[in-house]
């Protein structure tokens, strides 16, 4: 499972790769509030995850994804699914309309995802 802080870096190579650590840090550090520590133990815990892969450039490395972001989409937001609406999704929709979270373009959007998941059942 990747954290918060790491699918931060992970976003910054999910648009551009390969980077450097310093490349990395220079898109988001002064946002973060990180030092050029914090952004190579990121992607240290990246590589023993296997999440980034590193190829060297002369004296730095470059890092590039091995996860794919709808991989990593898919997961996340199935252990959220699991751990708090026991895996069903209407519940999270009723969630957030309780909280009153949904736009009217929200609700337009999910009207037609809604109509087209019926069409294509049999």
């Amino acid at each position: 499972m990747i954290s918060e802080a790491e699918a931060v870096v992970m976003e910054v190579l999910w648009r551009n790769a390969p980077r450097s650590a310093e490349e990395i840090l220079a898109e988001v550090g002064q946002a973060q509030q990180w030092q050029e520590g914090t952004v190579k133990s990121l992607l240290n815990r990246l590589l023993k995850k296997k999440a980034v892969k590193a190829e060297r450039d002369g004296r730095r490395y470059l890092y590039s994804p091995l996860l794919a972001r709808e991989k990593y989409v898919h997961q996340t937001s199935k252990s959220l699914l699991d751990r708090l609406f026991d895996g069903r999704v209407a519940p999270l929709v009723a969630h957030f309309s309780e909280q009153r979270k949904l736009s009217k373009k929200d609700i337009a959007e999910l009207r037609q995802l809604l109509e087209e998941l019926d069409d294509e059942q049999p």
